[in-house]
């Protein structure tokens, strides 16, 4: 439908959104860059996760832990420039993107217990499991006295 909804609040914003989108359902691009796909598997001993980046390197990425969080961020630019001999612009694009995920891996993981790997676009990161430890309920007596 071409028409805008008169009863949304940001009238100007929604005017043209059918008529600029793909048809059969296609993904924009907003929809399909701004995120970065993970998986988790679960071992014996360890989780495996699975982050998908397309299009970044090894360079573009940063993996930080802390508070037992486990944070990675991928940071990409790039600049496309074309001249004609005189030195004016015929095509000139820049590009940057960024998207970052965050998991919860435990207060007790170190940097040095997961292991990372870069290979065809996807980040592996192997993280241990923690071995479950029992709290110890304290007791709390009330003195009586008599």
């Amino acid at each position: 439908m071409l028409m805008p909804s008169l009863f949304e609040k940001n009238f100007a914003d929604t005017m043209f959104d059918d008529f600029f989108h793909m048809p059969f359902g296609f993904p924009t691009v907003d929809a399909a860059g701004s995120s970065m796909s993970a998986d988790v598997k679960e071992f014996d001993n360890k989780y495996e996760l699975e982050l998908e980046l397309p299009g970044f390197s090894k360079e573009d990425l940063k993996a930080e832990l802390k508070d037992g969080y486990l944070t990675v961020k991928a940071e990409h630019s790039s600049d496309n420039e074309t001249k004609d001999e005189k030195g004016k612009y015929i095509r000139r694009e820049r590009y940057y993107g960024t998207c970052q995920r965050s998991f919860f891996v435990g207060k007790d993981i170190t940097e040095e217990d997961i292991k990372a790997s870069f290979e065809n676009g996807v980040l592996k990161l192997d993280i241990p499991k923690q071995e479950a430890v029992p709290k110890q309920e304290e007791k709390h007596y009330i003195a009586i006295e008599g």
